[in-house]
């Protein structure tokens, strides 16, 4: 680890432990001898813009997040194969039986970004597969929107494929139906720091 880096990750721990977890020690401890009981699992991208606990301002315990890139939750395929995504789902929602999932996009998302143009040169081994499962609705979507509008409407249908995409887990079908578990999507705007919420068929809206 570079020198610079393993000062600021070690800096940045020192001020953790002298502020936060000085304030929340006892929860900590509760949390350690009774288990974690998050109600709420979040699927967000792995970009270091788009932190769910610093934008959802959470304490210990409240969050479940799996984060990857471009926020894809992929078809249910129990295969026996690896899947890292499923996996984290299969425990959020049968163990720790979260009521609500929750699939954040970003703004400027070099994932999305990479359905509509390829991933980078280098990253063909599991980037390239990666995003492809979502390209051909990406680019659907680009070709049906005015050319300033592309870079938003496909960031927004990568939530609404990764919501589609958890209704083929059975067991994520049946909590919604029996309203068990309810699912939310959402985009973040980097630069303006707005969450917008998915509130209809291809409609987002701003939250208060």
């Amino acid at each position: 680890m570079p020198t610079r880096s393993a000062d600021a990750l070690l800096s940045g721990y020192r001020r953790f432990r002298e502020g936060h977890w000085t304030e929340a020690k006892a929860e900590y401890e509760a949390l350690a001898a009774d288990g974690q009981r998050p109600l709420t699992l979040v699927v967000a991208c792995s970009d270091s813009r788009a932190d769910p606990a610093l934008i959802f301002d959470t304490a210990p315990g409240q969050l479940f997040v799996v984060r990857n890139v471009a926020n894809l939750v992929p078809p249910y395929e129990p295969d026996g194969l690896l899947h890292g995504v499923s996996a984290a789902l299969e425990f959020g929602v049968k163990v720790l039986e979260v009521s609500r999932i929750v699939i954040m996009g970003h703004a400027h998302c070099g994932g999305v970004n990479s359905m509509l143009h390829g991933a980078p040169a280098d990253c063909q081994d599991f980037v390239a597969p990666w995003v492809e499962q979502g390209a051909p609705f990406v680019r659907r979507v680009a070709e049906a929107v005015e050319p300033d509008q592309v870079e938003q409407a496909t960031e927004e249908a990568v939530v609404r494929l990764s919501i589609d995409n958890l209704r083929t887990f059975p067991w994520v079908a049946e909590r919604e139906v029996a309203g068990e578990l309810a699912l939310t999507g959402l985009h973040f705007g980097i630069a303006d720091g707005v969450l917008r919420a998915l509130v209809g068929p291809g409609r987002f809206e701003a939250l208060d």
